[in-house]
């Protein structure tokens, strides 16, 4: 499957107006941002976990990054509320799921080759980053 795959050309997509796809979990439903390949891909999608649903284990051989837009995400290292931030480098894995219903930012396989930092931010910590000079934020269409 391809989705946007082309990263010389600039995309805009409400992600509103797309369709939730099913995943092979039951209650797991995802509209599909960026893809190349199958099932397990390089992938930006936004994913909703319905109240009492739950993935299997699996393992990222390409890493993961997340950030939790609404509700409580959960796996067996913790919960995250809305705001959460973290990326577990490649090789980790988890059994994610949402006792209430939750919806995610993930992108899966954007490790950099050698870059093995697991990174978990709760909501009101860390410290705000400097905004970048000459960065405009795209305007939609």
């Amino acid at each position: 499957m391809r989705i946007n795959e082309d990263l010389t050309k600039p995309v805009i997509v409400n992600s509103a107006k797309l369709d939730w796809v099913p995943s092979p979990a039951a209650g797991v439903d995802r509209r599909m941002l960026y893809r190349v390949g199958g099932e397990v891909a390089r992938a930006t999608s936004i994913v909703r976990y319905a109240p009492g649903s739950a993935f299997p284990r699996h393992v990222h051989s390409g890493g993961e990054e997340i950030l939790v837009l609404e509700g409580t995400f959960e796996d067996e290292h913790g919960d995250y509320p809305a705001g959460s931030y973290f990326r577990n480098p490649p090789g980790t894995s988890h059994v994610p799921a949402s006792k209430n219903g939750c919806t995610i930012f993930v992108r899966l396989w954007q490790y950099r080759e050698g870059d093995g930092t697991q990174i978990v931010r709760h909501p009101g910590e860390g410290e705000p980053a400097p905004l970048r000079e000459g960065v405009e934020a795209a305007r939609a269409l």
